[in-house]
């Protein structure tokens, strides 16, 4: 097999596995609007990982595809549960 092909497989893999671990997570808290169980630093941190990640895709060009749009995703899913998580904890009242 070809360098480029396993490069390629191991991208799209690793994009699948990455994308459907923060799905679940982000339309749960989209529908429920529960965050008391989620941790704050968490999913900010894990967000600036994957703003860093996508900048880093957008700087390798044609070959950073994977790293840019699985980390659009991720990110996406991270700011609207924080943004969620935010409301929740600091504006709602309880």
């Amino acid at each position: 097999m070809e360098h480029q092909t396993l490069f390629d497989i191991i991208g799209w893999i690793a994009s699948i596995c990455m994308i459907l671990g923060y799905l679940p997570q982000a339309i749960q808290t989209i529908r429920t609007r529960q965050t008391d169980g989620i941790a704050l630093p968490t999913f900010l941190m894990m967000g600036i990982g994957a703003i860093c990640f996508m900048i880093q895709g957008l700087m390798l060009g044609r070959e950073g595809i994977f790293l840019f749009a699985t980390n659009l995703i991720t990110a996406t899913c991270s700011v609207i549960i924080f943004c969620i998580k935010i409301k929740n904890d600091y504006f709602t009242k309880r």
